[in-house]
């Protein structure tokens, strides 16, 4: 038994002096999770960046900002619904703070082009942060101003009440991961997010 006893011990010290030249462990989940609803253009590449960004549990492509109810992607494509697309973000907020997502938001798309986005115009491509409650607007107020001093435009990004959110037709959802080769993801989406990736913003893909 006290040999037993000793070559434990033994294990144990080694063990724990292989892991004190470890890297610290990344933070510790809550278990609870907060939501975001942001809109900066198409929501396939909002989507593609969102679910590659450590900390987000869940990203859901959909519209808000509208005044139609149950909008389908055609009715928002004419522009008439008043609706931006939109990314709803579930995010755990002991691993990522809502201003740090705000601050990737303002880095992963152009906020200083009205109702448009790259080759993509309408309103449905506007740049927008639909907030929840009092503490998000504030939050998002302070990040809109403070990402202003990285852009030599005004900055454009609407920050409004969330109304209502109508999650997007299935097809829509997991788009880039599911079509990595399809033309707009090819030509779009794809630099997007290596751009990300290489400046350390976003995880790199698996």
């Amino acid at each position: 038994m006290k040999r037993i006893i000793t070559l434990f011990a033994a294990v144990a010290a080694v063990f724990l002096m292989s892991n004190s030249s470890l890297p610290a462990a990344a933070p510790a989940s809550s278990g609870t999770t907060e939501t975001a609803v942001l809109g900066g253009g198409c929501f396939w590449c909002i989507e593609a960046v969102f679910q590659r960004l450590p900390g987000v549990k869940k990203v859901e492509s959909g519209y808000a900002g509208g005044h139609v109810k149950n909008p389908t992607y055609e009715d928002v494509c004419t522009g008439e619904t008043g609706h931006a697309e939109v990314a709803r973000i579930e995010f755990d907020p002991a691993v990522l703070s809502y201003s740090k997502l705000l601050e990737v938001f303002f880095e992963a798309h152009d906020p200083t082009t009205l109702n448009s986005q790259g080759a993509d115009h309408g309103t449905q491509y506007r740049s927008a942060i639909f907030y929840l409650n009092e503490t998000q607007q504030k939050l998002a107020e302070a990040a809109r101003k403070a990402a202003q001093a990285r852009w030599e435009d005004k900055i454009v990004t609407e920050i409004t009440p969330l109304k209502e959110f109508y999650a997007a037709e299935g097809y829509h959802q997991n788009y880039y991961n599911q079509n990595p080769h399809q033309g707009y993801c090819s030509i779009v989406i794809r630099p997007k997010v290596k751009k990300l990736q290489d400046k350390g913003v976003i995880s790199k893909d698996k």
